[in-house]
């Protein structure tokens, strides 16, 4: 096989601009890990802007392909789990921080991070969901979990337009829940309506600078994408014994609250790393999401791109101008 494919690089040009663009890389090149796989379909997440961006927080060392979702082929392997083949898909875990990432049409990583892929789940599909979907899914797996059903009560979504926001609308739509969607990007309600949400409330509505240390209670169950004072907010306003699930932190990263809500009210706040999920449950997450709940049609924005055309669309969910799922296609 010829041992050289084409891969997104971004790289520091001087101390502070980064360059994104496509260049030929060797295989040899790639990390000594066990098992190759030949990329198809990966997916744009935000913590992939932050990285091809040049943000040393998320990624040490430059030159660097990003990309934190891949599912494909694998065509080479020295363990015992995989051989060559099997159609599987890689979410999280090092891919695309430290290590060489989805945005190329190789990669190669330990077994340890590999989930097959049913037969009827192609590489396109397993992306629309990628770690968006597995984010949405780990909290409404946390829901039910705790015991919410569609019966009790309402379930807040923020960041409603986003990868994560729009799946989980999606999804818990599907499945029968009350859904409020929180967006600052109004002029998209239709849109919100169309994915399945039953409310839309704007941004502000759940931003309470007031200083009370409990709020009238509004929902049962909430996944925040946000973080700052809209989680404050969120936590004095859900019902007894409701989950609040966060996974995002856009507005800020301090959490200024009070422990009213879970003495009171018994409030329940999980943090959703889906990164670093234990294979165990990340393979019964993977479950839900090929079964349970699986969507039987796409109402929402996917947008599919080339490598060649991935910087662009890079640079508009940097700047908060992407809505729903941004597909990479990467090879055949």
């Amino acid at each position: 096989m010829d041992t050289k494919f084409k891969a997104l690089v971004s790289r520091y040009i001087d101390e502070t601009q980064v360059a994104k663009n496509i260049e030929l890389r060797d295989i040899e090149d790639l990390p000594k890990h066990d098992t190759l796989i030949k990329v198809e379909y990966s997916s744009l997440n935000y913590k992939d802007t932050l990285s091809a961006n040049g943000h040393k927080g998320i990624t040490r060392n430059y030159p660097h392909t990003p990309g934190i979702d891949a599912a494909g082929v694998v065509v080479k392997t020295e363990g015992n789990k995989f051989q060559a083949g099997d159609r599987v898909v890689v979410t999280g875990y090092d891919l695309g921080m430290n290590t060489s990432g989805g945005f190329a049409e190789y990669i190669r990583v330990p077994e340890e991070w590999i989930v097959p892929l049913p037969k009827d789940i192609s590489a396109k599909e397993a992306m629309i969901y990628g770690t968006a979907g597995f984010t949405a899914a780990t909290a409404i797996f946390e829901f039910q979990k705790h015991g919410i059903t569609p019966e009790s009560g309402k379930i807040l979504v923020t960041g409603a337009t986003g990868g994560v926001g729009t799946l989980a609308i999606a999804m818990l739509a599907k499945m029968g829940y009350q859904v409020v969607a929180s967006t600052g990007k109004t002029d998209l309600s239709d849109y919100l309506r169309k994915l399945g949400a039953s409310e839309i409330i704007h941004r502000d509505e759940i931003s309470d600078k007031s200083g009370k240390p409990l709020l009238a209670k509004q929902w049962i169950a909430s996944l925040d994408n946000v973080g700052g004072n809209t989680l404050a907010t969120i936590l004095r306003s859900t019902l007894e014994y409701g989950i609040v699930c966060n996974c995002g932190m856009v507005e800020g990263t301090i959490l200024n609250t009070n422990v009213f809500p879970f003495i009171l009210r018994g409030v329940r706040l999980v943090g959703i790393a889906s990164a670093e999920t234990p294979m165990k449950r990340r393979l019964e997450i993977w479950d839900k999401i090929f079964n349970e709940y699986r969507l039987e049609e796409y109402n929402f924005n996917i947008k599919e791109v080339t490598l060649e055309e991935l910087s662009n669309e890079i640079d508009l969910m940097a700047k908060g101008q992407q809505v729903g799922r941004i597909l990479v296609k990467v090879s055949n």
